[in-house]
């Protein structure tokens, strides 16, 4: 445990945060920071194929020790922490023997129980949370722990045997571009697992289908004393869109499979606005059916004030891979027994998010999420329970165990 403990505490040191504003991969330089240092552990850990490419993917492979001919299978960790919080000078506290009281993060945030029951589950654990000023980066350097001190235990226990195994560390998953520049065809995978989930037992093969919206409104701005009938307000366009759309259909007020809009940004003054939403839901039928519904409100207020005042782009950004999953769902079964022999209940639910698994699925490397342990990712509140990390690294060994012992699983059966 205090192996594992210490490789976490090391890379969520590591400032990654990635920057939706730069449009080259990696969109911050300084994931380089994370990867070469990756780079430098798998090799020293013994890992071959050890490679990082100009936009700080990172590869590598342990090779079979098992005579069967088995399919290659991965596991994929990404490597940046989202800009919704500061991610720089992170300083980890670490509770150990939880006693089950609210934990002080610092003068002015506390990581309550009143607002937080869950981490209850975990009295009498070994707690890593913030110092309050910063996120934690679980998500998903936990991930990538996980995977790490599973090559490194199955190289230090040769006994277990198991086929060929591929990882994979990406940069910019927080943004949404971690799979846009994965090469699939040099992964060489049948299929793989990324470590990118919640609390433990999570395994998740649905996610939303998800779409961006941006909308641009020009207005025109006269002097008040002299507005009437010529000002049109690109602020109160702006305030009519978002008034227009379902209330109890954000992410707030929705749960399990239901869908929302999520405005993400809005700025404006009378000659112009902006807004940002993004669009989720699980079905496809009704996630396009909500794009409609922006589409039409938005023509609407154009016939309203009589000019093509509002411009609107939407763009897809990934779907469900439940599609590309169900086909091949004995992948999702193998983590299942993987979990139950390591005394874990399995968790199978909707991901409200998506994962570089889904664009990867879409890519033909089918990808189930497999939890970290971590919570309350993106914010000041994160933390993980050591115990739970130390689970996710045991279902990735209990994986590539099973799987071997499957012998009815070759790679002419796939």
């Amino acid at each position: 445990m205090k192996q594992i403990l210490d490789r976490f505490i090391s890379y969520v040191k590591i400032h990654t945060t990635s920057d939706p504003e730069k449009e080259q991969c990696p969109s911050s330089s300084r994931q380089f920071d994370l990867a070469n240092k990756l780079v430098d552990e798998l090799k020293e850990l013994g890992l071959e194929e050890v490679e990082i490419d100009e936009h700080a993917y990172v590869m590598a492979t342990l090779a079979a020790n098992t005579d069967k001919i088995l399919p290659t299978i991965g596991f994929i960790a990404h490597m940046d922490t989202s800009p919704d919080y500061n991610g720089a000078h992170v300083n980890p506290q670490i509770i150990t023997n939880y006693d089950g009281k609210d934990i002080p993060l610092n003068k002015e945030k506390t990581l309550s129980i009143q607002y937080f029951p869950e981490i209850l589950n975990y009295k009498g654990e070994t707690i890593i949370t913030t110092d309050g000023e910063s996120l934690l980066g679980a998500d998903d350097k936990a991930g990538i722990t996980a995977i790490v001190s599973a090559m490194e235990y199955l190289i230090n226990h040769p006994e277990i045997k198991h086929g060929r195994i591929r990882i994979g560390f990406t940069p910019d998953e927080e943004i949404g571009r971690g799979a846009d520049l994965f090469n699939v065809e040099k992964f060489k995978a049948d299929w793989a697992y990324t470590i990118d989930g919640g609390g433990v037992g999570e395994l998740e093969y649905e996610n939303f289908n998800a779409a961006g919206a941006k909308i641009n409104i020009k207005g025109k701005s006269v002097h008040p004393g002299y507005a009437f009938n010529k000002m049109i307000n690109a602020s109160l366009i702006a305030s009519e869109i978002v008034a227009a759309l379902p209330k109890d259909e954000t992410p707030a007020t929705t749960e399990g499979y239901e869908g929302f809009y999520h405005l993400t940004k809005i700025s404006g003054d009378v000659s112009h606005a902006h807004l940002e939403f993004i669009i989720r839901d699980h079905n496809m039928e009704i996630f396009n059916k909500r794009k409609k519904i922006i589409e039409d409100l938005c023509q609407s207020l154009n016939e309203k004030y009589k000019e093509n005042l509002i411009e609107l782009q939407i763009e897809d950004q990934y779907y469900n891979m439940k599609k590309k999953i169900e086909p091949v769902k004995y992948i999702v079964d193998y983590a299942e027994k993987a979990m139950l022999e390591a005394n874990i209940k399995p968790l199978i639910k909707p991901i409200r998010g998506g994962t570089d698994g889904a664009q990867l699925s879409f890519k033909g490397l089918p990808c189930p999420n497999i939890f970290t342990g971590g919570h309350n990712f993106h914010g000041p509140y994160e933390y993980i329970p050591l115990e739970s990390l130390v689970k996710a690294t045991e279902v990735i060994v209990n994986l590539c165990k099973i799987i071997e012992q499957e012998e009815k699983v070759v790679k002419e059966d796939l």
